[in-house]
């Protein structure tokens, strides 16, 4: 897991905040505020259920389902934020370092899917 002895982040710092940084910062407030972590399983279900809040309030604002009264209110940001968070926990706990995970994500794109999209008229 990552340490990191510097108080919480500033909302200034949290505009510039670097994908190793967030990590550190969630873990420094899992184990400080949150006591510990969730179980990877728990946070699994946790990321299911965030996911799904994300999706229900895209589709009321982007597609064609009504707003319920429960669902005025909440904003997309702070869901996808809900979302980024729980997945942050889930990469401490497991070892992974999401900058190298997303670099070479991007590498694998670059390859697999270099001519890809090009040609495909849906896209154009």
């Amino acid at each position: 897991m990552l340490r990191d002895s510097r108080k919480f982040v500033t909302i200034r710092e949290l505009l510039c905040m670097t994908i190793e940084e967030a990590q550190k910062q969630v873990d420094a407030w899992i184990t400080t505020v949150g006591v510990r972590y969730f179980s990877e399983l728990t946070n699994l279900g946790i990321l299911m259920e965030e996911v799904g809040e994300l999706s229900r309030l895209m589709v009321r604002t982007y597609g064609e389902q009504s707003f319920k009264e429960t669902d005025k209110g909440k904003s997309i940001s702070d869901e996808m934020a809900d979302v980024l968070w729980v997945l942050i926990c889930l990469a401490n706990q497991t070892g992974v370092n999401l900058t190298e995970a997303l670099h070479k994500n991007f590498e694998k794109k670059n390859i697999r899917d270099a001519e890809r999209h090009k040609d495909n008229e849906k896209l154009k």
